[in-house]
């Protein structure tokens, strides 16, 4: 899951909620700063944004601390849907990895206060419901629990309509998270609520879908998810989660961006090491502190020097 858990360079980005464990960005959801203190930097390769497996071993964690952040839809969630008897474990009512509901229902993410995911719940399963790849729709919104995705497969990706895509949400277990498509990640965040596999990519390319953008999952890896900035989200406006800042940008710490007043952090640019173009007043950091990953050791972050 992700943890507090960032590099420990001289960059370091504090995202609100910095690590695996922290909430995304829903959209349309207003920042109203971190929902917890600054994450500490410490270096690691912990657990992605997607999951992708626990690991302790922090020498490879980014040099930049950013700002945590979940995507979704911030509306009033929906209390609809078939219902257990808590149980005693995170997140709620239900197991998000087991799926240990009742027969004709699964077990969902969902937010108890109209913020963010926070909690799970059994909702009832839709009729026909659709499979990985099928248009969905998530009922209240995505914050509500209830879409007609089949068990195990959570409505993602919504639009302003709360359509979006049936996508796979991980199996296994937290310490040992799986994905069907070998070719993807499981990002696990919001203490373990949101479990969904989601793909890899580059934040120098920018190779994600429309309307995703790439960030770090506090790992080793950079994956393509929401992209909750809205109209906001350029160059030095204020940032709280990971996924407010548009294409190329990440959530930096206030200290590492030119007039940069406010205290959740504020948006910043990628660089390339090789050919580094930046803002006055920041020039091109690594990413990562030592060794990087296989195919990211190009990737830097524009900051103020010693910042």
């Amino acid at each position: 899951m992700r943890t507090n858990r960032l590099l420990s360079f001289t960059i370091f980005v504090t995202l609100v909620g910095c690590g695996k464990d922290e909430p995304k960005a829903t959209l349309g959801q207003e920042e109203t700063g971190p929902s917890e203190e600054s994450a500490e930097s410490t270096s690691a390769e912990g657990n992605s944004e997607t999951g992708g497996g626990s690991n302790p071993d922090p020498t490879t964690g980014g040099g930049t601390t950013v700002a945590s952040a979940e995507t979704g839809i911030a509306e009033e969630g929906s209390e609809t849907g078939g219902f257990i008897k808590p149980k005693d474990m995170p997140g709620g009512e239900c197991d998000v990895f087991a799926q240990d509901c009742p027969e004709g229902s699964k077990c969902m993410p969902y937010s108890t206060d109209g913020s963010t995911w926070n909690a799970a719940k059994c909702t009832e399963l839709a009729a026909e419901p659709k499979v990985v790849g099928d248009p969905c729709e998530a009922q209240g919104g995505g914050i509500s629990g209830v879409d007609n995705c089949a068990e195990g497969l959570i409505c993602w990706f919504l639009d302003d309509m709360n359509f979006g895509t049936c996508i796979n949400m991980c199996t296994g277990t937290v310490d040992a998270p799986t994905c069907p498509d070998p070719e993807q990640i499981c990002d696990i965040s919001n203490d373990g609520v949101i479990i969904v596999c989601l793909d890899t990519c580059n934040p120098l390319t920018q190779d994600c879908p429309d309307g995703q953008i790439c960030f770090w999952d506090f790992a080793t890896e950079f994956i393509c998810d929401f992209d909750a900035s809205g109209m906001e989200g350029q160059y030095q406006d204020p940032c709280a989660y990971i996924n407010v800042c548009d294409y190329g940008l990440f959530c930096a710490d206030q200290s590492q961006v030119p007039d940069c007043a406010a205290e959740t952090g504020c948006c910043a640019p990628y660089c390339s090491l090789s050919m580094p173009e930046c803002p006055p007043g920041t020039v091109c950091e690594p990413w990562y502190e030592g060794q990087a990953p296989p195919g990211q050791d190009d990737i830097g972050a524009c900051v103020i020097m010693g910042g």
